[in-house]
């Protein structure tokens, strides 16, 4: 009886199959090819079955339903790449195939390739609008990309602090993979991450390069990330060591938080910084945070109000911050960051762009007369552009990010005169 059950249901399935190849005008042929290959991937022969269906689609390549079934035994055996290949030749000329749009995006998902599933199933609904297995996986994909902490920019990419924390926006569904085989071991979970960075800045006048490094580890927790660092900077020939620390709080599904703080007796460093953000989830995939940043030097301490709001769409990040930095005389600065970001695989694999520009407290040590000028006394204008790019090699726990940026700033002596500055930087962290 299971015998007879299981063989009515394979003929179901090619019969079904194969009407949809000739609703495509496919050249089906004979189905004994085909039919051979169900037999013996159902039965787990994934290699064998596509031995028999690769023959077939060398004489018939056109055949939608062969494909799809090769595309499935490639994601059943992990080879990602391979499926994608197939259910991309699928999907560039059928569009409203709604079982391979479904398996191209779970094959991304299981592959944890997020930002790539986001956008094939946003590609998806615009041929099949309202498919709730289809928002599902979407919902599902947005969940994994979101659900990321990012290091928040150091002071070689910009004057202030600025982070693009992604919080979750929806609570996570579970994938479970669709395979008549025996599913893979999940991979163990890597709660430690240490990073190193190193970069500089080279200026077209006045000014000697500077030198920035760092060191930190990176902890995750149930109550979210913790970031001790240790920088170190040559400024004008003269060397300095900052201790900062960086801590991502999770209160809720719809809270988050970023708190940092610093401490220095360097005179190229402030003595102590600190600064916090409350980051919320809205409707829409979107986010909104405000916070403040405070930092103390031996003359005056400075305060400024931060703010912004984040968007997901498809693959892509758009998060835009405003700073606002009063000033003694009563007349607040204020500067604002653009940054947009396109996710790859994942959350760790993205190329962005930042823009900022206004007036802003500077922190970096320059010189008049001879004379060490306090940040406390600088507020200059200044426009920055900075491009970062982030990949993660397959099958290794590493991480790379290089930086590449350009600075137009006032210059300290001459006010009304500008000097351009390019920088450059490479961090490598690994997990464990």
């Amino acid at each position: 009886m299971r015998f007879k059950t299981l063989h009515i249901t394979l003929i179901a399935f090619v019969v079904s199959t194969s009407l949809w190849a000739q609703d495509l005008a496919y050249n089906t042929n004979t189905p004994d090819e085909l039919f051979e290959a169900y037999n013996l991937a159902f039965v787990g022969k994934h290699s064998s079955a596509r031995n028999t269906l690769n023959e077939y689609l060398n004489n018939f390549p056109d055949n939608g339903s062969a494909r799809y079934l090769l595309a499935r035994t490639y994601s059943w055996d992990g080879q990602y790449e391979e499926a994608r290949k197939h259910f991309n030749k699928i999907t560039s000329s059928v569009r409203d195939k709604r079982d391979v749009w479904i398996a191209a995006v779970k094959n991304e998902l299981y592959a944890k390739n997020n930002g790539t599933a986001l956008g094939l199933a946003n590609k998806a609904l615009i041929y099949l609008p309202q498919d709730e297995e289809l928002e599902r996986l979407k919902q599902l994909a947005l969940n994994n990309v979101t659900n990321t902490e990012y290091f928040p920019y150091s002071e070689v990419d910009t004057h202030q602090s600025t982070i693009a924390i992604k919080p979750n926006p929806a609570k996570k569904t579970k994938l479970k993979k669709e395979s008549p085989t025996k599913e893979k071991e999940e991979k163990k979970q890597l709660n430690n991450v240490v990073g190193v960075t190193n970069a500089f800045t080279v200026f077209d006048k006045i000014h000697d390069p500077t030198i920035y490094s760092t060191i930190e580890y990176k902890r995750i927790t149930k109550y979210g990330s913790v970031i001790p660092r240790i920088n170190y900077s040559n400024r004008l020939k003269t060397n300095g060591i900052q201790y900062d620390i960086d801590f991502y709080p999770k209160f809720s599904k719809m809270f988050y938080a970023y708190l940092n703080y610093g401490y220095s007796k360097s005179t190229i460093y402030p003595g102590h910084k600190a600064g916090g953000d409350l980051y919320a989830n809205l409707p829409g995939a979107m986010e909104a945070s405000a916070g403040i940043r405070f930092i103390s030097f031996d003359t005056r301490d400075i305060y400024s109000i931060s703010s912004s709001i984040g968007h997901y769409r498809g693959n892509y990040y758009f998060s835009l911050r405003s700073f606002i930095t009063p000033k003694p005389e009563g007349v607040a600065t204020i500067s604002g960051n653009l940054l947009i970001r396109k996710y790859r695989r994942d959350g760790e694999n993205y190329t962005g762009l930042s823009l900022g520009m206004g007036y802003a407290p500077e922190y970096r040590q320059l010189t008049l007369d001879g004379v060490v000028l306090s940040e406390t006394l600088l507020y200059l204008e200044s426009q920055r552009l900075n491009f970062e790019y982030q990949f993660t090699p397959k099958n290794a726990p590493a991480i790379y990010k290089t930086r590449l940026g350009l600075v137009r700033q006032e210059l300290v002596s001459i006010p009304g005169s500008f000097f351009y500055a390019v920088s450059a930087g490479l961090t490598y962290r690994v997990k464990f």
